[in-house]
Order: structure tokens, then C-alpha cells, then sequence
């Protein structure tokens, strides 16, 4: 079976295959946001500042959790989908491995 993304591609299917990545973006950007707000709050200026100061190094490793996350399920999901199911459990175990020395 050939699928196309070509075919009968249109902003619907567009937003529906966006749509779960928009709301993950939104959610983490709400999330620095709340933290802030509430840092502030209740530990005052210098506090916020700590935070501005710190928070871009967990950005930066969920940026590479994204990427690991986004790269490894599409080449999984390409592995499968040639019908190469031993090359794709290789791929998902390296996934694991690769993401596990993160945490």
C-alpha cells in the first residue's frame, strides 16, 4: 500500500495533524507562565530572576526529548510500515535507551 501525504491534502488535514503539537507548545508555554507568576508571588523579584536564569536548561532538554520523541516515532513508524518489524523494535529500543540516560 503507497499512501501519499499528497493526496487530497488539504487545512483540515493540515490542522489535524498539527493540532496535537500546537496544544503541547501551548501547554508548555502556559506552564513557564503559571511558574512564573507564581515564583513571583510568592517569593518575590530575585526569586523570578533565578528562575529566568535557570529555566532555559530544562528547555533545552525538552527540546531534545521532543526531538527524540518526534525523530524516533517517525523512523519506528517508517521501519513498520516497510513491513521491517525487527529493524523497527531496534529503532524503539534505542528510542528507550537514548531517552532513559536522559532522565
Amino acid at each position: 500500500m503507497n499512501i501519499q501525504l499528497s493526496d487530497h491534502f488539504n487545512y483540515s488535514r493540515l490542522f489535524r495533524f498539527t493540532l496535537p503539537s500546537i496544544a503541547m507548545m501551548i501547554v508548555t508555554s502556559i506552564y513557564s507562565v503559571v511558574d512564573g507568576l507564581f515564583v513571583s508571588n510568592v517569593e518575590g523579584d530575585l526569586a523570578l530572576a533565578a528562575v529566568n536564569v535557570v529555566y532555559p536548561l530544562p528547555m533545552v532538554v525538552g527540546a531534545f526529548g521532543f526531538m527524540l520523541g518526534t525523530g524516533g516515532s517517525a523512523e519506528v513508524a517508517q521501519a513498520m510500515g516497510a513491513g521491517e518489524r525487527e529493524k523497527a523494535r531496534q529503532y524503539f529500543t534505542t528510542l528507550i535507551l537514548a531517552s532513559w540516560r536522559w532522565a
